[in-house]
């Protein structure tokens, strides 16, 4: 297992050989409905008293407890928005249920009773809004439904020419000879939001729980890193994983080894959880604790934290007080196709 270097930023570099592990989500904000959708705000009423993430390639489960300071009662709504997913027809991705609305099934209860989110979606390309351009023409918004595939084929060749030279959609039809008849695959990413109006009585703790299925993307090979060198992606993952010397070595290892004849070969998988709204309540989250599962003792996982520790054989933890998150948790993954 790599281990943090002296007393720096934390990392989690455990890629444990003889342990088992190969997208997600956010913590709550609270949030105003403007005209362009939600907008989310900061509580000055409401205290993060505790929150306990549990994120692996299969479930995340959060639960929080809240307090209200204040001598009334505090109305609001409260906002839960998803990592985008998309923006990359050549990328994979794990959807859980493409063709539903929720398709990451996610669920949430407040003092132990269910409550129905509602769901904001809209279609992003470089930050501009094309959610009303797709609904115009009958277009879904989740780009991995086979749905969307099917809404494509049947937009007008002069608007599928437009879209395709904005970006919007890539044409991914290929022949050795001759023009193919044009495949059109979304381009833009979805950005999902679900919210739901509370109201938090004075004085009082109140429990809320979510629980869903993440989205993991991913690549059939390892993009930092190429004949056992650093690529050019390398300094993003340094970064945004926080891999260090030791994963580096054991990425070269793995390469080397891999025979794509006997199946031993390793690609990347991608987790996300947007941490930085937990930021918008009063104050810091009182006590916060992350536990990450990579699930499969053949797996390697790198991501960024302090004081991370081996809890079990495929579960590391990490704790806090008073922590105030100012990035959001990126897990990067590699897996061999073959356990």
């Amino acid at each position: 297992m790599s281990r943090p270097v002296g007393s720096r930023r934390m990392l989690a570099t455990l890629a444990l050989c003889m342990l088992a592990a190969p997208s997600v989500h956010a913590n709550d904000t609270t949030a105003v409905l403007g005209s362009g959708g939600l907008v989310f705000t900061r509580s000055d009423t409401i205290r993060m008293v505790r929150e306990d993430l549990y994120i692996s390639p299969t479930r995340v489960t959060v639960d929080y407890v809240y307090r209200n300071d204040s001598n009334e009662p505090f109305s609001t709504i409260v906002a839960f928005p998803m990592p985008r997913i998309g923006g990359d027809p050549y990328s994979m991705a794990d959807i859980p249920d493409q063709e539903s609305d929720n398709f990451m099934g996610f669920s949430v209860t407040q003092d132990g009773k269910s409550i129905t989110p509602n769901l904001q979606q809209r279609a992003l390309l470089k930050g501009i809004d094309f959610t009303a351009e797709l609904q115009a023409h009958g277009v879904p918004l989740q780009p991995f439904a086979e749905a969307t595939s099917a809404a494509l084929r049947a937009v007008s060749p002069d608007v599928l020419s437009r879209w395709e030279s904005q970006g919007l959609i890539i044409n991914m039809a290929y022949a050795e000879n001759g023009a193919p008849p044009p495949d059109y695959y979304p381009a833009w990413e979805l950005d999902a939001v679900y919210w739901w109006e509370t109201t938090f009585p004075p004085g009082k703790d109140v429990a809320v729980s979510h629980a869903y299925r993440p989205s993991v993307g991913g690549t059939v090979a390892m993009v930092f890193i190429q004949d056992g060198k650093p690529t050019e992606a390398y300094a993003e993952y340094k970064e945004r994983y926080c891999i260090d010397d030791d994963f580096m070595k054991l990425a070269a290892r793995l390469e080397k080894n891999q025979n794509f004849e006997t199946g031993n070969v390793y690609f990347e998988r991608w987790l996300s959880y947007i941490l930085t709204t937990g930021a918008n309540w009063a104050g810091p989250i009182e006590n916060f604790k992350l536990t990450v599962d990579k699930e499969h003792e053949k797996n390697y996982i790198s991501f960024c934290g302090e004081g991370v520790r081996k809890v079990g054989p495929t579960t590391f933890e990490m704790t806090a007080t008073d922590f105030y998150p100012q990035r959001d948790l990126d897990l990067l993954l590699i897996v061999p196709v073959n356990y």
